[in-house]
């Protein structure tokens, strides 16, 4: 399963206003992020602050990490700004290839969404003459599967990008500094199995590219190789699952996020995990901690939790 990117807030940025405070907590079932702001000139700034969720792709043979594929919200983003919650403006479009269809789609009726059940039933009624005309124009593919028992059928597959992002217009205060927090599930990709550890050629390209994307040490990768040897000789499974954040939004603010702090949850004791961090501690029997003054983020933030199977 293919995990998406989500991360922070945007704003469309004048240079007034500095974010004092980041608390970042990211584990597998929760993301919350709460921040202090600060308007740091002698004069109200009225602006608009923005959640981007990430991208839904129409892909062939591919299951992405969402729990319900036709909600909207499919991430249950919340937000409360100074203890009080907002209902943000929902803003989406479609695309191919760069080039908006969003009106294309609305014109007959077509979800938004290109992954879930809406989608592909409506595609799938539309007349001939549109699915050959959306065909050419890259909105749609077709794809032969045996999806009841029946045999091989066709079916056109929505193909188009969903861009999603959430929004309000808020006031900072002259001279003052407001919290704002935010919550949502984040999408979890994972395996059955630990696809690093091994003699293959698959599993030795595998290592080389988690070796960077999650910075995992010799000590680490030699545990995943006992774990997935134990395993094959029947004993105690693990997973992988991946988790993806943007922490570069924390860049589009004015000057650096003075005090940020990083909080990891595992899930349980008996997983590990590895990510990219500086002067990363352990907290608490799942949790792990890093914190950064005047931090400028540079880097996008991965995660590798390794998960122990329950025991039967």
């Amino acid at each position: 399963m293919a995990e998406l990117k989500t991360g922070g807030l945007a704003y469309v940025r004048t240079g007034d206003i500095s974010m004092e405070d980041e608390k970042l907590f990211i584990s597998p079932t929760e993301v919350k992020v709460d921040y202090i702001f600060e308007n740091t000139s002698d004069k109200d700034v009225e602006s608009v602050v923005a959640f981007p969720m990430p991208d839904i792709e129409g892909v062939l043979d591919s299951t992405v990490a969402i729990e319900d594929a036709d909600a909207d919200n499919f991430l249950d983003f919340t937000v409360m700004q100074d203890g009080k919650p907002i209902t943000p403006t929902l803003q989406q479009n479609v695309t191919v290839a760069g080039i908006d269809m969003t009106a294309e789609l609305k014109a007959h009726n077509i979800p938004l969404r290109p992954l879930g059940s809406a989608a592909f039933n409506a595609v799938a009624k539309l007349p001939p003459d549109v699915i050959e005309d959306w065909t050419a124009r890259g909105l749609i593919t077709h794809d032969e599967y045996d999806d009841d028992g029946q045999g091989m059928k066709h079916h056109p597959t929505p193909m188009w990008t969903l861009h999603t992002t959430y929004w309000w217009r808020t006031k900072f205060p002259a001279g003052a500094k407001i919290s704002v927090q935010h919550r949502y599930k984040p999408s979890v990709g994972g395996t059955v199995a630990i696809t690093f550890a091994g003699d293959d050629d698959y599993k030795k390209e595998q290592l080389k590219t988690y070796r960077t994307k999650y910075c995992m040490d010799d000590a680490f990768v030699k545990t995943a190789g006992k774990l997935s040897a134990a395993a094959d000789k029947g004993g105690r499974g693990y997973t992988e699952s991946w988790i993806s954040y943007v922490l570069s939004t924390g860049a589009n603010w004015s000057g650096p996020i003075k005090h940020f702090q990083l909080t990891v949850d595992k899930g349980s004791p008996d997983n590990y995990i590895s990510f990219c961090g500086s002067g990363v501690k352990k907290t608490g029997p799942t949790t792990f901690q890093m914190t950064a003054e005047d931090f400028s983020p540079k880097h996008d933030l991965d995660i590798l939790i390794l998960n122990a199977v329950p025991r039967n």
